[in-house]
């Protein structure tokens, strides 16, 4: 067992207790995203600064950057500091155009969270199409700018908008027939808001596999997103991404059965808990176990089996161990560095039910006695996941 004790929530001292704690499990450099604090206090005031005014047709531009319109509240979201019923709820008196696409973007994260809560690790292999080729490649070209600048944010800043996301996710697979969930392992690895729902989703969608065409990356979005761009670029006159991707050939797979992991609809508790464990999933002040049991000290695990697996970046484990700080200066956490089932057994724990697969494992072995609903923005009522547009028409919308 090896208990770590939470640093102050100030960067560096989070940062040299990464590189004390964590240096077996990830890469060097030991530092954070210069663009990403984590914390409540950090998203509590992102969302409190967000101006939705333009965003629909700002949302997906990338350069200059400051005329980028995306509201980077998605750590926040992915991580449970803030909810995205919340996140509904504040822009309710934004420009009605700008609103709807961005509560369009709210369902969309939503519709991912019941997509992978119905499929689990299913969402793996290929739920519609599957590529009847998948060659082998060396990533991205970074000689060309419109890459470079986007595998730069993904791997310096750890996040990238929704337009750079699409680029490299096509260039990857649509242009080069690379296999998908490798570059989805990259993202995660690097994204704070990586997420094996939203983040699956997304690569499956801008690949053709789970949509009914790709997303064709070429130089008419960089031209269109990022003016100027091009000009910059050693291959402007021989552009290898001058002309639209011809679409990859790709055979229809049978659906997947779904498996339902969304949860309870009301708290269950069969005994009082002498501590909240708290998920990477829901860190924030109103997660509902840590919010009806304020007293109660509480529990982080840091999962060192999955850590030494994935390798993420120091980036994220900055903004979590920045948020677990944030914690401790409120009441009494715990942070154990280890194997969940071991560094949490023999406790009576209270947890808010997380749909994912990775909670369904462990959860099973705890002794859970509270467990309360995971606070869902459209409450789960069968509607299809197949698709956005089915499960959209049939959602149980806000």
């Amino acid at each position: 067992m090896v208990q770590l004790t939470p640093p102050s929530a100030s960067r560096s001292a989070v940062e040299k207790f990464i590189e004390r704690h964590f240096s077996h499990l990830t890469d060097p450099p030991f530092v954070g995203s210069p663009t990403i604090r984590g914390g409540q206090i950090a998203a509590n005031s992102r969302l409190a600064a967000l101006n939705l005014s333009g965003y629909a047709s700002k949302r997906n531009e990338v350069l200059p950057i400051s005329s980028r319109g995306a509201s980077q509240l998605s750590p926040y979201i992915r991580h449970g500091l803030l909810q995205l019923s919340e996140v509904w709820n504040h822009v309710e008196t934004a420009p009605s155009k700008d609103k709807k696409k961005f509560r369009d973007e709210l369902l969309w994260q939503e519709y991912a969270r019941h997509w992978y809560a119905a499929l689990g690790e299913k969402t793996r292999a290929p739920l519609k199409k599957k590529p009847l080729e998948v060659q082998t490649g060396n990533g991205w070209d970074r000689t060309l700018p419109c890459i470079n600048l986007a595998v730069d944010e993904l791997e310096t800043n750890g996040w990238l908008v929704n337009q750079t996301r699409m680029w490299l996710s096509s260039d990857w697979t649509v242009r080069h027939g690379q296999d998908w969930r490798k570059g989805e392992d990259r993202f995660f690895q690097h994204l704070i808001d990586g997420s094996r729902a939203a983040n699956r989703l997304g690569w499956q969608w801008t690949t053709g596999i789970g949509s009914s065409k790709p997303y064709g990356f070429s130089r008419w979005q960089v031209e269109k997103r990022a003016p100027g761009l091009c000009n910059r670029c050693q291959h402007k006159t021989q552009c290898p991404i001058q002309e639209w991707p011809d679409e990859p050939l790709l055979e229809a797979v049978p659906a997947p059965t779904k498996i339902d992991n969304y949860g309870p609809t009301t708290t269950i508790k069969t005994d009082a808990p002498t501590d909240v464990w708290l998920t990477a999933e829901s860190l924030g002040e109103n997660d509902p176990a840590l919010l009806h049991n304020p007293s109660m000290p509480a529990v982080f695990v840091f999962d060192e089996p999955l850590l030494m697996r994935l390798r993420i970046s120091p980036k994220r484990i900055v903004f979590l161990v920045e948020t677990l700080a944030e914690i401790a200066e409120t009441r009494p956490l715990n942070i154990f560095l280890g194997d969940p089932q071991v560094e949490l057994d023999g406790k009576q724990l209270a947890v808010t039910h997380a749909p994912v697969p990775g909670f369904q494992k462990y959860a099973q072995s705890l002794n859970i006695v509270e467990t309360w609903p995971w606070p869902w923005l459209c409450q789960p009522n069968n509607a299809p996941v197949h698709s956005f547009s089915s499960w959209v028409k049939k959602a149980n919308k806000p």
